[in-house]
């Protein structure tokens, strides 16, 4: 009797009229977002070429036109795009808190927000700065499908703080070209649980972003395909050396990113009330390291990872080194940016470098892969999203459990230098919020009046 009931009830919502046009307009959102997200990626690619240009014109350029980026893009988020700093991962965690109002989520995610992410991280290409589109992208469809919430019928049971989740994973998946990773991301970062009345939602929006991302840039993986030959037992120790030097390689920058500057009184001081002087002060020091490396740590590093996943150059020693600390410094500037591909950049890296000490049965290009899952997992606390976007742009499926493994190894070893990067961050967003409606601050006018 009771499965008849429920039979029945199931029946009249897949008949419902209005649970299908509330499907209807995530799925044109999710398609939104992955167009969105694809245009970015075209742009990224642009953007960097013009800087490339442009350096090749005047080698010297980088020492005034980076600043000069750094201070513009910080300068222009301060004053037209609040909300938009920073990789964008973190306010999405933000947004999605259960104790936000609408007002606030909107400090975090919003069209204004998006289009200022979108411009501003493509400015910082311009200049040569160590940024990734991947964070961004996740605040970008967040933002974009949470804008949707108006158009949906009274009733339907996605929320806004769902809709900021599938937003967020189907950039995921649209950016990478990894719809499993997204999924994995929605759970593991933004949702930290999965709801069984929205999960089929969630999942569609995921699936339409990757779609069209297929659909216009084809069925390729990120960094091409990856050749690992038989991975037998001979891969475990260097398993265990990749998971505890990237474990602590990235534990370290997350602990810097968080408490670096706080620990420096007068560079606190700099951060709090010239913040423009910091932003050309890393610009200045991003170029400085470009130059030094022959340009190896401008960029987000696309190019230098997959010539290296294929065995077509072999990274310098101190190239790991460089380009975290490139990295460093464009997040602490204060400009919009992500650390995905910088962070898997250097995890290659240091598996270039270690793939001289493996043993001949184990490729180089597997230690590599080794080595960015490790370093990305102990930068982000997320292990799970780490080895399957990494697994699924190299199409590794051979190395499941061997990247599955070096990421938790990673995660472990990170904990114990740095609490976790994004939900820290976010959690001090939410905490200003409610200090300062605790105090009774007013609320900081949204330049847009819009979602």
């Amino acid at each position: 009797m009771l499965r008849d009931v429920l039979t029945s009830v199931r029946r009249r919502r897949l008949a419902d009229p209005h649970a299908w046009a509330g499907r209807l307009v995530v799925w044109c959102g999710a398609i939104v977002v992955g167009l969105a997200v694809v245009a970015f990626a075209r742009f990224s690619e642009l953007a960097y070429q013009m800087f490339t240009q442009l350096w090749a014109l005047w080698f010297w350029l980088p020492l005034v036109m980076t600043p000069a980026v750094g201070i513009a893009a910080v300068w222009l988020t301060r004053c037209c795009f609040t909300g938009a700093e920073g990789g964008g991962i973190p306010q999405v965690i933000a947004a999605a808190d259960d104790g936000l109002v609408e007002a606030d989520k909107r400090r975090f995610v919003s069209i204004r927000i998006a289009i200022g992410k979108l411009a501003l991280v493509l400015l910082a290409l311009v200049g040569g700065f160590s940024v990734g589109r991947e964070g961004p992208s996740v605040q970008i469809g967040a933002s974009l499908l949470h804008a949707s919430r108006r158009l949906l019928p009274a009733g339907f049971a996605m929320d806004a703080r769902n809709l900021l989740v599938a937003g967020g994973a189907a950039g995921m998946a649209a950016a990478f070209n990894t719809p499993l990773a997204g999924i994995i991301f929605a759970i593991e970062q933004l949702a930290r649980r999965f709801e069984t009345r929205t999960n089929g939602v969630l999942i569609a929006a995921i699936v339409w972003a990757g779609l069209v991302s297929l659909g216009l840039l084809g069925n390729y993986t990120y960094f091409g395909r990856l050749f690992v030959g038989e991975v037998g037992f001979s891969i475990v120790p260097v398993l265990i050396l990749a998971g505890t030097l990237c474990g602590l390689a990235g534990g370290l920058f997350a602990r810097l990113l968080l408490d670096g500057i706080a620990r420096i009184p007068w560079l606190a001081n700099v951060q709090s009330r010239h913040p423009l002087v910091l932003a050309a002060a890393c610009g200045l020091g991003v170029a400085v390291l470009g130059l030094a490396t022959a340009g190896a740590t401008f960029g987000g590093g696309y190019e230098t990872t997959r010539n290296m996943l294929a065995g077509d150059l072999t990274a310098p020693w101190y190239y790991s080194i460089a380009r975290f600390a490139a990295t460093l410094l464009m997040a602490l500037s204060g400009m919009p940016g992500g650390i995905f591909a910088p962070s898997l950049a250097v995890g290659a890296g240091i598996g270039d470098g270690l793939a001289t000490l493996a043993p001949g049965t184990v490729s180089a290009a597997a230690v590599i892969a080794l080595c960015m899952t490790a370093y990305l997992a102990a930068v982000t606390n997320a292990p799970l999203t780490s080895f399957i976007v990494v697994m699924e742009m190299v199409d590794g499926h051979a190395m499941v459990l061997s990247l599955m493994a070096v990421a938790m190894v990673a995660n472990l070893v990170a904990r114990l230098v740095s609490p976790p990067l994004y939900e820290t961050l976010a959690e001090r967003m939410l905490t200003r919020i409610r200090t300062n409606e605790a105090a009774g601050k007013p609320k900081e006018q949204s330049i847009d009046a819009g979602p």
